[in-house]
């Protein structure tokens, strides 16, 4: 069954994908497409899901044009996606009732402050989650309870809510009379780790959890998705007529894999074993150790996920650290600050400058994530003088993603007795040589990058290939893997500490900023 080629679909927080994979993991061809990112007030972050879904069809077109390929040797379709992004849409109609709420977003930490108050605990041992205004279930909460109508559609069956995978497939396979759940119009399904993201799905039972629902908004069971494994074999679903006649020749496709972004990147780097480690240096940096069938509860603010499962009824896990803002730092630089006109000129001006010159940046634009987990800190530019150039502020935002990694991997070698000899690297940001130098320097620890940069899309990949034995097992996936590039430490101790030590001092006058301030940011 090696011959043919398998579709993934990555839908970024930036942008969507398309990319075709060979039975070697090899990209036969890819495509890419910005959407808008939407401000309504500070602290909010909004998509449209219209122009998501348009991208997708027209990223699923390039790529499909420039491969040149037979579109019946598509054999089935992966899904990943930015996790914990939130949109509800009408059923009938296709049509979301408001804009997607994304993972990035803030309005609900006055909802979050209650959940923490009163059942922080209960929710950490269902979910393997901290509360916080980052996962699906408080943006439900808030669009059920703040658009006109949508609680009253949602208990007369008249709405759905689902993770962008939920939205994507539904997308694809509408119509189609083979689908998990016909009544919704498509495949109203989600995969065991997006599920494991909402803060509403008991990751010990693979089930949305009916007290979940009830304390945070009394969200209807009925609106939400088929929990499914990450690599189904009774797949979700075929494209249905309309996408199967506009994009494949009139081809009905499988939709057979699916798994949020990070968890999908692991599987990309064949982390099949317990202890392996990646980061993905994307919109944030993403940080996930396998931990296998065991759930690990960290004592240091990570979370527990689900990882990726092939049965229903079991799962992988993973302990995560997750850092909210990375690589959209660097877009702030060009498209806020305009102190570089595309992402691509941070590196050579950052390598202009010899140091920071005591510049420390904090990306705490949506408060900060593990280890931390303060949703009032907000992001500073410490250590400025008449001699700070733009070189210096485009070194300390590299070097701010580097401290933030280790921050996160030194409380995994507490909660594991994690030895981190080796960390892969992944994301768009792991192309800057610089940047997985300092990183290396700073953990004192090997920085491994792959051959295939998109490993988020080849993890979605896989396992829509593995559900339908285009790949046979594991072990044929691991055989595929290979090494780029490696970064080796080159700092001494002294430095090394120093430099973390001065990162430590920015970070605390970073925290719990918006909450001196309130009125800055609408929380009064």
């Amino acid at each position: 069954m090696s011959e043919g080629y398998v579709l993934a679909v990555d839908q970024g927080t930036t942008g969507t994908r398309a990319i075709l994979f060979d039975h070697t993991g090899t990209p036969i061809a890819i495509a890419y497409k910005e959407h808008r990112q939407i401000y309504p007030m500070p602290g909010w972050v909004e998509h449209d899901p219209i122009e998501i879904w348009f991208n997708t069809k027209e990223t699923i077109r390039r790529v499909i044009r420039d491969s040149g390929i037979d579109l019946g040797r598509i054999l089935t379709i992966g899904v990943t996606n930015q996790r914990e992004t939130v949109v509800l849409w009408d059923p009938e109609t296709g049509q979301p009732v408001y804009n997607a709420i994304v993972w990035q977003d803030r309005r609900t930490a006055r909802e979050v402050d209650h959940l923490r108050r009163e059942y922080m605990d209960f929710i950490r041992l269902k979910t393997g989650l901290i509360p916080d205004s980052y996962f699906s279930g408080v943006k439900i909460w808030w669009m059920l309870n703040n658009i006109p109508g949508a609680r009253e559609k949602a208990t007369s069956g008249r709405l759905v809510a689902g993770t962008i995978d939920s939205w994507i497939i539904w997308n694809l396979t509408r119509g189609s009379r083979d689908v998990a759940t016909p009544e919704k119009n498509g495949a109203h399904v989600t995969d065991y780790s997006n599920a494991s993201r909402t803060m509403l799905f008991n990751i010990q039972r693979l089930e949305w959890d009916p007290e979940l629902l009830e304390i945070e908004g009394r969200i209807p069971r009925e609106i939400l998705p088929l929990p499914r494994p990450s690599s189904d074999r009774d797949l979700y679903g075929y494209t249905g007529p309309a996408v199967s006649n506009e994009l494949f020749g009139g081809h009905a496709i499988p939709v057979s894999g699916a798994a949020g972004d990070q968890q999908a990147a692991l599987f990309g780097q064949a982390g099949f074993n317990p202890g392996d480690i990646k980061c993905t240096y994307g919109t944030g940096n993403f940080i996930l150790v396998n931990t296998g069938d065991t759930l690990v509860y960290s004592k240091h603010g990570l979370l527990t996920t689900i990882y990726y499962s092939v049965k229903p009824g079991t799962a992988t896990y993973a302990l995560e650290g997750s850092i909210f803002i990375t690589g959209a730092a660097i877009q702030w630089l060009r498209d806020g600050l305009k102190i570089i006109e595309v992402s691509g000129e941070v590196n050579p001006l950052a390598e202009a400058a010899r140091d920071t010159g005591g510049v420390y940046f904090v990306p705490a634009f949506t408060g900060l994530g593990a280890p931390y987990w303060d949703q009032y800190a907000r992001g500073l530019i410490i250590g400025l003088t008449r001699g700070t150039e733009r070189k210096h502020i485009a070194r300390a935002v590299l070097e701010s993603i580097a401290y933030l990694t280790r921050d996160v991997i030194e409380t995994m070698k507490n909660d594991v007795n994690l030895d981190v000899k080796l960390l892969k690297a992944d994301g768009g940001a792991s192309r800057s040589d610089f940047l997985m130098q300092f990183q290396a320097d700073i953990l004192n620890s090997k920085v491994v990058r792959p051959m295939v940069y998109e490993t988020t899309a080849l993890g979605a990949a896989y396992l829509a290939g593995l559900a339908i034995g285009f790949w046979s097992s594991l072990d044929e996936i691991r055989s595929y893997w290979r090494a780029e590039k490696e970064f080796t430490p080159r700092m001494d101790d002294e430095t090394r500490e120093r430099l973390y030590n001065g990162w430590k001092a920015a970070v605390r006058r970073a925290l719990g900023w918006a909450r001196e301030v309130p009125w800055a940011y609408g929380y009064e």
